[in-house]
């Protein structure tokens, strides 16, 4: 099995729409990219943790490849969008991809690349190394029961 972590506004949407897709064993929400591996909500919210609203994927490559989330992923959003996924607002909703090797941060430049072309230089899609990740467990138990 595989992770990949891709932060695409905010994160309830894109985590619904990954979990149905086959191949995607597992999907959490969280936070990542930011300067420290412990935040809370409230904190990412105001803006100044570094961390984007996250979807966690665990696959499984032999039927999904990292490639194929690539795909999805910028289909999923408006990868044209700077720290926003419209009507969210702030960096924390930011469109970016978060590489765990090598071989992902490639994939992820040839991916961005393609769509770039596709839509004429305009995406604001960042590609950084995965750090400081942060599961957003309190907040999502609390969106769960508020929704149930």
């Amino acid at each position: 099995m595989k992770k990949c972590t891709l932060a695409l506004g905010c994160f309830w949407k894109p985590e619904e729409n990954f979990k149905n897709k086959p191949g995607i064993i597992e999907t959490e929400v969280g936070y990542a990219g930011g300067f420290s591996d412990k935040v809370t909500y409230e904190e990412v919210c105001k803006g100044d943790t570094g961390h984007a609203e996250v979807v966690r994927l665990t696959f499984d490559e032999k039927v999904i490849s990292f490639r194929k989330i690539l795909d999805l992923f910028f289909k999923m959003h408006d990868p044209t969008q700077k720290d926003m996924q419209f009507p969210d607002v702030g960096t924390q909703y930011r469109s970016e991809i978060f590489y765990e090797d090598d071989i992902q941060k490639v994939e992820a430049k040839e991916i961005l690349e393609i769509f770039n072309k596709e839509l004429n230089g305009k995406i604001q899609t960042n590609i950084s190394q995965f750090k400081n990740y942060c599961k957003a467990e309190e907040y999502h138990q609390k969106y769960l029961e508020k929704n149930r």
